[in-house]
């Protein structure tokens, strides 16, 4: 039963190393960064914004105890072809969306990488279409170009 114990002595630095980096594979964070498990179930693969077509608007019903229905786009990624759903924030601005639209895509800002708050499974927003902020267009601060 003495293998149980760590290795003391005085020649037991080797011993030590090796059984710490075995032991790092049980810690998750480790084990995912080292894989890199996020990047590759990342559709953005690693990136901090995409750019994508819009395929068909979509309106997402929000989780209890929230009752909304909460305006949000499919996209197909330029880069990969992925397909993600993304949020439109503010108010009106599907009305500033059309299928076929360019637009830039980024995290939603949920703990993790994750969903946030009552949209359910939704991780994405829309910054920004055919080149314009798409706040601005909220706003009324400038128009959308003709395409």
């Amino acid at each position: 039963m003495a293998r149980l114990k760590s290795p003391r002595g005085e020649f037991a630095g080797r011993q030590q190393k090796r059984k710490k980096q075995r032991f790092r594979w049980s810690d998750k964070y480790y084990k995912r960064r080292v894989l890199m498990l996020d990047k590759k179930s990342d559709p953005l693969e690693g990136a901090p914004q995409a750019r994508g077509i819009v395929l068909e608007k979509v309106g997402i019903e929000s989780k209890q105890p929230n009752s909304a229905i909460r305006k949000c786009v499919r996209v197909q990624l330029v880069k990969n072809g992925k397909q993600i759903t993304a949020f439109l924030p503010g108010d009106g601005a599907l009305n500033y969306v059309d299928e076929h639209d360019e637009v830039l895509v980024e995290g939603i800002g949920g703990s993790m990488g994750r969903a946030m708050g009552d949209i359910p499974g939704v991780r994405w927003r829309v910054s920004m279409v055919n080149e314009v902020s798409l706040n601005m267009l909220v706003l009324g601060k400038k128009e959308k170009p003709r395409r």
